[in-house]
């Protein structure tokens, strides 16, 4: 089983494409809108680089057997606002949690499995913690699950973000997240990590079935 806590990288070089989409964000940044329509603007300049040949380096690309890889590309300290590269090896996934900010993500390589979550009615999302810590907060339901091909672009922002995210093809994929948090002083987007709401039922039906429901990352 591999880890669900991503391993960090910085990238050691700045490609053109990066500068390019960074002034692009800056330019929406400052028009100051709502934080989910910020997000949207900005998986607009996100979707035309997602599958483009030769857009990141060989190390930019690299996987970890231990868990998946964060590759910082690109953090802006007074905007605000990073540029990430996840990677996923196959079976990899993130815990269920939500974000510190909005953020958009692109399937650049391979497919992705999201699955989504909203808090029971009445049961809150409990109490905030330190940056990545585990909560205890009220229940969670399964709300839905899309795979992403390549191309595939999503937009979200707090409090609608409770996610889990991972690869359950066969293969390597890649994504671009951006984020609007310094994620070179915060070192992850992550708010929380919530006890998975499918763990129990998972573990129930593998006593009835011969295939246990596969797990699945900004």
């Amino acid at each position: 089983m591999t880890s669900s806590t991503a391993r960090d990288t910085v990238a050691v070089a700045t490609l053109p494409w990066i500068d390019d989409l960074a002034s692009g964000i800056r330019r929406v940044l400052r028009r100051d809108l709502p934080p989910l329509t910020t997000a949207r603007h900005v998986a607009d300049l996100l979707g035309p680089l997602l599958g483009r040949p030769g857009l990141l380096t060989a190390e930019q690309e690299a996987g970890d057997p231990r868990s998946y890889r964060q590759h910082l590309l690109h953090a802006c300290p007074d905007s605000g606002f990073s540029i990430v590269a996840l990677v996923w090896l196959p079976g990899q996934h993130t815990a269920v949690h939500d974000h510190v900010c909005w953020c958009v993500a692109g399937v650049h390589q391979g497919v992705e499995t999201e699955q989504t979550f909203r808090p029971m009615p009445g049961a809150g999302t409990g109490q905030a913690g330190q940056a990545g810590q585990t909560v205890q907060p009220g229940r969670l339901i399964p709300d839905r699950s899309v795979v992403n091909p390549t191309g595939a672009l999503s937009a979200l922002a707090p409090p609608g973000d409770i996610h889990r995210v991972g690869n359950t093809g066969p293969g390597k994929a890649i994504s671009l997240h951006i984020y609007g948090a310094d994620l070179s002083r915060l070192g992850s987007s992550i708010r929380r990590v919530y006890p998975d709401p499918t763990a129990a039922a998972t573990t129930t039906t593998t006593t009835t079935t011969t295939t246990p429901e596969p797990h699945g990352e900004s």
